[in-house]
């Protein structure tokens, strides 16, 4: 159905376009925010422009939802999409960290069937394919498989009192490369409690899905994808061990903030 070798090959081209304006190898860059605490640059545009066009190309019948075009309906009338954040995790970028990613996923009747995460300031290319597995670099993934919610590792820069009792590893901004980071058993856990964005999470749940992990929103729900809204309220990805406990953890703070699913 796809050329897998021209897709990737397309992610890496995307990911070496981003670097060349990186600021953190000492690139001027402009940025503006879309809508008040949330920053573009010009190379979010760039990217966004190029991945449109060559992803067509590889495949016309694919529809497209990306973080930085104009929503379309006529999406959702075919059966395949592409889900897509250019740059994922904008304000790594723009500050010159590394914490950022291109983020790529094929959804086939509101599942993934292909994610890719090109992470060029990290040396990275994380892939997975709906059935066969996840790689990172080429190796083979294994997500973590923590028997305890105490304990778990929680990509953060700082915890609620009532979380006091996990532990704080390295958070990139990318919430695509958080996920990733339970899926290469880095971290145990990532949880956020807010409204996102399919094409934020797309390609990294099918990642951390495939190497092993639970996936599901904020209230222990499967994520669904190519919907008329685009969006989610929360998600959770764990150990599939911890998932029920971090559920129900979460439940008081998931109802007091979003809504009920129906």
């Amino acid at each position: 159905m796809i050329d897998h070798e021209r897709l990737e090959q397309i992610c890496r081209e995307a990911g070496a376009m981003a670097l060349r304006q990186w600021p953190g190898h000492g690139h001027a860059l402009e940025s503006w925010e879309k809508h008040p605490g949330s920053l573009v640059c010009a190379a979010d545009l760039e990217v966004d422009a190029f991945l449109k066009r060559e992803l067509a190309a590889l495949l016309p019948a694919a529809g497209w939802l990306s973080e930085e075009t104009v929503d379309h309906p006529e999406r959702l009338a075919r059966g395949l999409c592409w889900l897509v954040d250019p740059i994922d995790g904008t304000r790594d970028f723009i500050r010159g960290r590394k914490g950022w990613a291109v983020s790529v996923a094929l959804v086939s009747a509101q599942r993934p069937l292909i994610g890719l995460l090109v992470a060029p300031a990290r040396d990275e290319v994380w892939r997975a394919i709906a059935g066969q597995g996840a790689w990172r670099n080429g190796e083979r993934l294994q997500a973590s498989t923590r028997q305890q919610l105490p304990g778990a590792r929680v990509p953060a820069d700082s915890l609620p009192r009532e979380d006091k009792d996990l532990v704080m590893v390295d958070k990139p901004n990318s919430i695509a490369l958080r996920v990733a980071l339970v899926a290469s058993d880095e971290a145990d856990l990532v949880a956020t409690l807010r409204w996102g964005y399919e094409w934020d999470v797309a390609a990294a749940a099918l990642i951390a899905r495939e190497a092993g992990a639970a996936v599901t929103d904020a209230f222990g729900h499967p994520l669904v994808y190519n919907k008329r809204d685009p969006r989610a309220f929360g998600l959770l990805v764990s150990a599939p061990a911890i998932h029920p406990a971090a559920v129900e953890r979460l439940a008081e703070r998931a109802a007091e903030f979003g809504p009920r699913p129906a």
